[in-house]
């Protein structure tokens, strides 16, 4: 392929992985990322490929959708899915990194490659040349104005959480249990806070009491993305909303009596050390005060450090059925692909999904090819559905599913989870097929030095 510079806007895991996937094609790429000069109300370093929200990339069982589109991405020669191996973290049937030793990996593939230039500069207008826009639901003011002058009708919003991570040496172990959900995974990859009824009925009261961070005018409007709710919202809904959700106890006996708890909070591990713990599930709006005072209520929780405390920030995506082809191109500026949740798609692995579409797309098309997109019955084909099929007045952000795939063309099994089984094992082979038409080799990322 005839070497040519592409601009990659956005250092977080859509970009790395379309600048990754460009330069396996021989195509030489201008990696540009803001932080650290600038920085958002989420990020807290400068590394490429931080995650702020949570540390896990969620299922990694082919049967479920994500855990498809991994697999998916592996057979592509996925920068971010590999390195997610490299710094995995025990997590039940889930793949948790460690945070640091993530970035790492990614940041010292990317510095491996000659074909990579970063680039530590605000972009603060759209390319003119071949370029992927791929800065995240975070972009940056001036470059989030230049999307809505061209597009006309603006951004659309939601509001996204994070969980508060706390200190593994300020937990009450003896209150605490270590148990995975029906023993997934290692068994007990999880610590586990058990509640009986009254104190979790007390807890549910704390929160719908607890001082809440205000809301701007301009935010009154946005709503939330329902598979992020914060905890205290989903209080709102009914005393046993968090009970039947993130604070489910079914399928955790605690081992000191044999019976399921009446409700469980979660943690899991947030680094390799096991120094540090994230409340699954408890993404939060409330203020620090608020927080500290109402999550110690929790069993084992009594005199919890807070490494970090959530938070809430507004996320911008664009209506993709309305501004996107099938190549994810603007329609109204073709040189310039979109990646990551700026086009409504919501996670880790979705987000890093479209940048591996957008690489290989845009590398095929500068080798004077254009790819088509990948089969409907691939988890890759059905998020490129969901982002140009979708009626526009209803587009909402969405995590993969299987429901935006369509039945591959073949007989599979009536039983649910063997059809699952057999429709994973044709996606899986069709994605190698899709790819294979591609004259370039599928690159191979390695990282010595990291990993579990």
């Amino acid at each position: 392929m005839r070497e040519r510079t592409v601009t990659v806007v956005g250092g977080g895991l859509a970009g790395c992985e379309a600048a990754w996937q460009l330069a396996a094609a021989n195509v030489s790429v201008r990696l540009v990322e803001m932080r650290p000069a600038v920085s958002t109300p989420a990020h807290r370093t400068g590394d490429l490929a931080e995650l702020v929200c949570s540390n896990s990339l969620r299922s990694d069982n082919p049967s479920n959708a994500v855990g498809l589109l991994k697999r998916e991405m592996e057979a592509m020669g996925s920068l971010i899915i590999a390195a997610a191996r490299a710094a995995a973290l025990p997590a039940g049937d889930a793949l948790a990194v460690d945070r640091e030793l993530f970035a790492a990996a990614v940041r010292d593939a990317i510095a491996g490659q000659p074909l990579i230039e970063v680039v530590r500069e605000e972009v603060r207008a759209l390319p003119g040349g071949p370029a992927v826009v791929a800065t995240g639901p975070l972009t940056s003011e001036t470059l989030h104005g230049a999307l809505v002058a061209l597009l006309g009708e603006g951004s659309l919003s939601f509001f996204d959480a994070i969980a508060p991570v706390v200190a593994a040496d300020s937990l009450d172990m003896g209150t605490l249990f270590a148990a995975s959900r029906y023993g997934k995974g290692g068994g007990d990859d999880y610590l586990n806070a058990p509640l009986d009824r009254e104190r979790y009925l007390a807890f549910v009261a704390a929160l719908l009491a607890a001082e809440k961070v205000p809301e701007k005018e301009f935010e009154r409007d946005v709503p939330y993305f329902e598979g992020c709710l914060p905890v205290e919202v989903m209080a709102e809904r009914g005393p046993d909303t968090l009970r039947y959700g993130p604070m489910k106890p079914v399928g955790l006996p605690d081992p000191r009596t044999g019976r399921v708890p009446y409700a469980v909070v979660q943690l899991r591990r947030d680094d390799l050390a096991a120094a540090h713990w994230n409340l699954v599930g408890f993404q939060t709006r409330m203020t620090f005060g608020a927080q500290q005072r109402v999550f110690r209520l929790i069993p084992g929780l009594e005199r919890a450090r807070f490494v970090r405390l959530g938070m809430i920030h507004r996320n911008t995506f664009i209506c993709a059925p309305a501004h996107l082809d099938r190549q994810l191109r603007l329609n109204a500026r073709p040189a310039v692909r979109l990646a990551g949740q700026i086009t409504g798609v919501e996670g880790y692995v979705e987000s890093a999904a479209t940048g591996l579409l957008a690489g290989l797309s845009l590398a095929a098309e500068l080798g004077g090819t254009e790819l088509p997109p990948p089969p409907t019955w691939t988890a890759h084909g059905g998020l490129v559905r969901h982002l140009t099929e979708r009626p526009a007045h209803r587009f909402q952000p969405a995590n993969a599913a299987w429901g935006q795939m369509t039945d591959p063309l073949v007989e599979l099994p009536r039983e649910k989870s063997a059809r699952r089984a057999a429709a994973a094992a044709v996606a899986l082979d069709s994605i190698r097929a899709w790819r294979a038409t591609l004259p370039w080799p599928v690159p191979a990322p390695a990282f010595p030095g990291h990993g579990a």
